[in-house]
């Protein structure tokens, strides 16, 4: 256990800001870790003040990927082999699923590097600002563990031949690279990495929050349909979403060429 909190909340509205706070093992995503950051992004969802969470991390680094030290020590413990395993990768699952599934957007802020898990967690959120510093790789093939869970992410974000040249080679990719091939929305210089997060995260939070919540919902559904299935699905979503009284509000307020007065903020 430690003194200091896994994860650190600054609680605030409408923004609010959740830090992996392992700063001396690069913030590897150990069980403890993971749980507890889990359980941060339901608190703040959960919270009606919250339009938006930034993820970001204390130390020299966002995220170095699972914490293999403790892998080890798990294969090696009275309790550990197969079960120890297989209970890491259903909580780091249940957190990526979870980021999918949270209500509002969750921007990653990512300095240093994010390797293996660490990258994974990048490409899970649904959007990422890096430092231009910043170094990403999943380097499993490298120590013989090929990085099977953060592919599920990468492969969904970035063109196929990127993600696999990620994945072969274990390679490191710069800040540049990982936006040209769409890992990242936008690298900026470190000292500017804080203000540009919160800009974009303050951009979206002055939107209505029900239709956010709507719109982030009826995304990630319609990309696991056929096109036809997706178009059906969204006809649907966008009929429901006429009816709510923001979409009422914004369409008056833009033929009525004034500002829209949202329901919910």
């Amino acid at each position: 256990m430690t003194d200091q909190p896994l994860v650190l909340d600054d609680e605030k509205s409408p923004v609010r800001t959740l830090r992996l706070n392992r700063p001396k093992a690069r913030n590897a995503l150990s069980l403890e870790l993971m749980e507890a950051l889990r359980q941060a992004l339901q608190g703040a969802a959960e919270d009606k003040g919250t339009r938006v969470i930034i993820l970001a991390a204390e130390g020299p680094g966002f995220c170095a990927g699972h914490d293999l030290r403790e892998m080890t020590a798990l294969r090696d413990g009275p309790d550990g082999g197969k079960p120890a395993y297989e209970r890491i990768f259903e909580v780091c699952a249940g957190l990526m699923k979870g980021i999918l599934a949270c209500p509002v957007p969750v921007i990653a802020q990512v300095h240093g590097i994010a390797t293996a898990a660490g990258c994974q967690l990048v490409a899970t959120c649904d959007l990422a600002v890096a430092s231009d510093q910043v170094h990403f790789a999943t380097p499993g093939v490298n120590i013989g563990l090929f990085c099977s869970t953060p592919m599920v992410a990468l492969s969904r974000n970035v063109p196929r031949k990127a993600a696999m040249e990620m994945l072969l080679t274990g390679e490191m990719i710069s800040a540049e690279v990982a936006q040209q091939i769409g890992l990242i929305n936008k690298a900026v210089p470190s000292d500017e990495l804080e203000s540009a997060t919160l800009a974009l995260a303050n951009t979206i939070a002055q939107k209505p929050g029900a239709v956010v919540r709507i719109g982030k919902e009826a995304f990630y559904q319609q990309l696991e349909l056929p096109v036809n299935a997706a178009y059906d699905y969204t006809a649907k979503v966008m009929t429901e979403n006429m009816m709510a009284a923001d979409a009422k509000e914004g369409i008056g307020a833009f033929v009525e060429k004034r500002e829209p007065r949202w329901s919910d903020t």
